[in-house]
């Protein structure tokens, strides 16, 4: 007989939050089917308990609105940025999160719903949904790459996530390549600073400015005043019409992705390497570039059991994230 169980999920982001409600069989397969789900704005300016009690209305609202009971849901997954313990509950200042001090959120909401909640950090959560639903399901050493705003990762090591001592497992986007370069994690030439939206963007401004103090035209910028408003978007759509140095930018950032990852299958030995965000969107302008490196430098005998793919749930990585936290337990 199946048996399906309501979980509910709790993504936290800096502009966006989103509480979500599934049910999975319990007897067979984890498959997860989303219910429901209700999004705000997180409005950071407007304090840390204003978005609380927006999370606390809307997780009141998604289960009265279904018919049920907090006694129906099984279990309750907050994914959210990072500092954070995971085993005490606490959010602790992630930088996209102004005034989210210390907050004991899974305590919160224990206390006024009764369900046993579990919390883990945005990059963990997505290694833990591509695990369980998404591209790495089956595997045993599995590593996710965010590659979005900035570069973390989650790691499944022997079929169990792996969050280390005190939850900062994973901060890769903090290795320095270079004593130079875009900023990205607080260091020049960081991982972060060339594998990211904001670093693709430092780059595309650095690299823009030296053509146009030169008198040289630029598709995608036409003017000096117009820097500000580069973005990660703006250079792929530039790269995909052909502009060589879009295509040089992107170049650039794919092989630092291929040192990372070099790095990576060296002394981590994955199975698979799933990366999100960007490198779902523009995995022809990186990829390249980013296989070249690892050819000449990764270990022989870890690089043929490794591969590298594009994250395979999409739009719904972030609800199912939270989703697979609640079943992590």
């Amino acid at each position: 007989m199946t048996k399906l169980q309501y979980i509910l999920g709790v993504d936290i982001g800096g502009t966006k939050c989103a509480v979500v409600l599934g049910n999975y069989n319990a007897n067979g397969e984890k498959e997860v089917n989303i219910l429901d789900k209700i999004r705000f704005a997180t409005e950071t300016h407007k304090g840390v308990q204003y978005t609380m009690d927006k999370i606390v209305e809307s997780v009141d609202t998604i289960i009265k609105g279904n018919n049920l009971r907090t006694i129906d849901i099984y279990s309750m997954g907050i994914s959210c940025g990072g500092p954070l313990d995971s085993k005490k509950g606490i959010i602790m200042s992630p930088p996209s999160l102004a005034g989210w001090d210390n907050i004991p959120i899974v305590d919160i909401l224990e206390k006024r719903f009764g369900i046993r909640t579990l919390i883990q950090n945005d990059a963990n959560a997505c290694a833990l949904a591509e695990w369980k639903f998404g591209a790495a399901r089956g595997y045993q050493n599995v590593i996710f790459l965010t590659f979005g705003t900035g570069m973390g990762a989650g790691l499944i090591l022997n079929g169990r996530l792996y969050s280390g001592t005190n939850d900062m497992a994973g901060e890769i986007g903090h290795i320095r390549f270079e004593n130079s370069g875009p900023v990205g994690y607080g260091k020049q030439g960081s991982f972060e600073g060339f594998c990211s939206g904001g670093g693709i963007a430092q780059l595309a401004m650095t690299k823009v400015l030296e053509k146009l103090q030169m008198g040289e035209k630029v598709s995608f910028c036409e003017s000096i005043d117009k820097l500000s408003g580069m973005n990660a978007k703006i250079i792929a759509n530039a790269a995909d019409a052909g502009d060589e140095l879009a295509l040089e930018i992107y170049k650039i950032s794919g092989s630092y992705l291929g040192r990372g990852l070099s790095i990576l299958i060296d002394i981590l030995n994955p199975e698979i390497i799933v990366i999100g965000s960007i490198f779902l969107r523009s995995m022809d302008l990186l990829w390249h570039a980013a296989e070249e490196v690892i050819e000449r430098e990764t270990l022989s005998y870890a690089k043929k059991v490794c591969k590298v793919v594009p994250d395979g749930l999409g739009d719904k990585l972030g609800d199912l994230a939270a989703l697979a936290v609640a079943l992590n337990i």
